[in-house]
């Protein structure tokens, strides 16, 4: 029933349950929202569970979050430091995998055993009346004369000037600290220096003659020099270094050095009791000839081969006068007799710059500076030499780069040059893009080049020099009986006593 004087009532709707909202956090303490950034207090906010979180807990999840966006911002000091620092951990990592690079000595030589022997080579061969200007050249002012066995001087100047840090050797001023002995006598020049001139009976009786240069004379001394000093008597001079790229340098010491370690171009007159692969390090001699600036081809090549060298050899170079013989009469092949000089080396040039291959025969010896003057030239070699040594073959694969053909193959009429002509020219190409990969390695003014490798090779030798020290100190004397394993040169004591 309605009220008299009032509206009916109208039913009430059946709740509808709904379910409570989470409560939000309560808005950060004013302090907060001033030291720290809204968006970072929004971050902290959505880490929090559902569930109503401390204010305490929020303030120290804001400070973290902040602190590490002031460490990561670009301009942060702090940042920069740590980016230096995860960058400087990156770079030094590889580098300190590396072995830490061999000691070397560097003995200061009296001044005649070094630049002494250039004045001496500049004063053999100054005009008559002139020999004594050589004498006031002062050192920095010295040039090593334009030779195949620059090593020693590209050797002795790099030690001098200590080089990169990174090499595989370093130079110490304390000989009690070295690994090894570098002794920087300039052997091959002063083998060159040796037969200078007789000495002239003077014109007048007051004036004396010009004493003549000796290398035999030299060699005496520099050993009488180091067998004065305790660090060459302590090991018999087993972790010292000699440079004799020369064939016949120190030739007349020898058996005295033979348990150092010996740098040389070949082993050809050197006998196994003096020399080895196992101790010594095989160089290679400096290119005579400009080396090829142009890129790999053949179409600028026209001739087949190239030789131009002296045809009369002794020894093992005897199959020089046989390949003239077999191939002075086939077409596009180039092969002259020549010496050396300036117009020889022009002519040279001209002839490995446009042949595809250079013929390599032995000379007195295995090896010549013939071979890396074909490298540098991109013409590939063709190597004649049964016994020849190469340097850097722990790098360097010369099957990749060279053909090599045995002696009694190669004086067979006809065998050399069918052999090249069957060669494609996409194969010499080959060869060319391959020397060209390697060639830095006989270019002794590369930074990267034959110095840093030599002394690679060098450093290489110093663990087998300690185990062979430690291992005389055990070893009783003893005869040979035949029966010794070592496989490694050792002077005998009756030498050393000479």
């Amino acid at each position: 029933m309605w009220e008299r004087g009032r509206p009916p009532r109208k039913p009430r709707p059946s709740p509808i349950l709904v379910p409570p909202q989470p409560s939000s956090p309560p808005p950060p303490p004013r302090l907060l929202v001033l030291l720290v950034p809204r968006s970072l207090l929004a971050l902290a906010a959505r880490a929090m569970p559902s569930r109503r979180p401390s204010p305490l807990l929020l303030i120290l999840l804001a400070l973290a979050l902040a602190l590490l966006f002031l460490l990561l911002s670009p301009s942060s000091p702090s940042a920069s430091h740590l980016s230096s620092s995860l960058a400087a951990a990156t770079v030094s990592t590889p580098q300190s995998s590396l072995p830490a690079p061999v000691k070397i000595y560097l003995y200061d030589l009296p001044s005649k055993f070094t630049y002494g022997v250039v004045r001496s080579y500049m004063a053999a061969r100054a005009r008559a009346g002139s020999a004594a200007a050589a004498s006031v050249v002062p050192e920095e002012e010295l040039r090593y004369p334009g030779h195949q066995h620059s090593a020693e001087w590209w050797l002795f100047k790099d030690l001098r000037r200590r080089g990169p840090r990174d090499r595989p050797v370093a130079r110490v001023d304390d000989p009690a600290e070295a690994d090894l002995f570098y002794v920087p006598f300039f052997s091959s020049l002063s083998l060159v220096v040796n037969p200078i001139r007789p000495p002239t009976a003077a014109a007048n009786a007051s004036v004396a003659a010009e004493p003549v240069y000796s290398d035999e004379s030299m060699q005496e001394e520099l050993l009488e020099w180091l067998e004065r000093r305790p660090y060459w008597r302590r090991h018999r001079g087993r972790d010292h270094v000699f440079i004799c790229q020369d064939p016949n340098a120190l030739y007349k010491v020898v058996d005295r050095i033979s348990n150092a370690v010996l740098l040389v171009s070949d082993f050809g007159r050197l006998r196994g009791e003096q020399a080895s692969l196992v101790k010594d390090v095989i160089l290679p001699y400096s290119h005579r000839i400009n080396s090829f600036q142009g890129d790999i081809g053949v179409d600028s090549r026209p001739s087949l081969l190239f030789f131009m060298g002296n045809r009369y050899r002794k020894e093992g170079g005897k199959v020089r006068d046989t390949l003239f013989q077999v191939l002075q009469n086939e077409a596009d092949v180039i092969i002259k007799h020549g010496a050396q000089s300036r117009e020889s080396r022009r002519m040279a040039t001209r002839g490995m710059h446009s042949s595809k291959f250079c013929l390599h025969p032995a000379g007195d010896t295995p090896s010549a500076c013939r071979l890396f003057d074909a490298l540098v030239s991109l013409c590939v070699p063709v190597i004649v030499s049964d016994y020849v040594e190469l340097p850097f073959e722990d790098v360097i694969d010369y099957s990749n780069i060279s053909i090599f053909v045995e002696t009694s193959k190669a004086v067979q009429p006809g065998f050399l040059i069918s052999m090249l002509r069957g060669i494609s020219s996409e194969r010499t190409l080959e060869y060319q893009r391959e020397i060209k990969k390697v060639k830095h390695y006989f270019e002794y003014e590369d930074p990267n080049g034959p110095v840093n490798e030599i002394w690679r090779e060098v450093s290489s030798k110093a663990a087998l020099i300690k185990l062979l020290i430690n291992r005389n100190k055990r070893i009783v004397e003893r005869g040979t009986n035949g029966t010794d394993c070592s496989c490694i040169c050792s002077t005998p004591k009756e030498v050393l006593r000479k």
